[in-house]
């Protein structure tokens, strides 16, 4: 699947097999009987579809000011159940060499079920031509990405914890 042509797909998963793809560039894997579509399109996407993410966060950005993220990511691929917003990941590219995933974030209710894991597939396979590829995470959570291919580095980083919830419009 070549990054021009990914705009949708759709994925069902059982015991996390892949059960099939589409002539159509539709893949099919099945999430404990239920269907979750992947689109890097977020027309159409409003505010209140995005309640119930940054769950544990002291002072979220309220679900306006993550519509305003997803609009100002280079990349956005978001994990739909039905209308249902489950997941989604966001990257910043200087468009020429270097991208950074700044967040993965998948529903409570939806974990352990392989979004995570497909979310970040798919905007590698997005950012496959770029030198680097970049994030940064809890220590806790470095197996699940090197897992996905990535390699453990040191990063530094300033955290603004009074801007948690977003910078003002």
């Amino acid at each position: 699947m070549s990054k021009a042509n990914f705009h949708q797909f759709s994925f069902y998963l059982e015991n996390s097999d892949v059960l099939g793809i589409n002539q159509n560039s539709t893949n099919t894997l099945r999430h404990n009987g239920y269907v979750v579509t992947y689109s890097d399109r977020i027309a159409g996407i409003t505010a209140q579809q995005l309640t119930g993410f940054f769950e544990g966060w002291p002072t979220p950005p309220s679900p306006e000011t993550h519509l305003r993220i997803l609009k100002g990511s280079s990349e956005v691929i978001i994990a739909r159940e039905g209308e249902e917003i489950v997941g989604f990941i966001t990257a910043i590219t200087d468009g020429v060499l270097c991208a950074y995933i700044p967040l993965l974030e998948v529903k409570g209710s939806h974990r352990s079920q392989g979004i995570g894991k497909e979310l970040v597939r798919l905007m590698l396979l997005k950012l496959s031509d770029y030198y680097m590829v970049d994030l940064t995470c809890d220590s806790a959570l470095r197996p699940f990405y090197v897992s996905q291919g990535m390699s453990a580095l040191t990063a530094m980083s300033i955290r603004n914890r009074n801007r948690q919830s977003g910078r003002p419009e």
